[in-house]
């Protein structure tokens, strides 16, 4: 007999997460896949291993972004 539960996949912008892909904390940001790694392997945003994989403190997303607004202005 099958077992028809249902499986439950979490959503990415749910706040209650407490890591993210480096995807997710990119879509949060509305900046691309690429410069979020970029940012990342720079330690621009902060990040941790588990395993072998990369995830992104969902809190260090807010706290890049107040980074950014501290910094002073680059003239153009």
């Amino acid at each position: 007999m099958a077992d028809h539960r249902a499986v439950v996949v979490p959503d990415p912008d749910d706040p209650a997460l407490v890591l993210l892909t480096v995807e997710e904390a990119a879509r949060r940001l509305r900046i691309g896949r690429t410069t979020c790694f970029r940012l990342v392997l720079a330690g621009e945003i902060e990040s941790v291993t588990v395993g072998r994989l990369r995830r992104v403190p969902a809190d260090a997303v807010p706290a890049y972004v107040a980074k950014l607004r501290h910094q002073p202005a680059r003239a153009a």
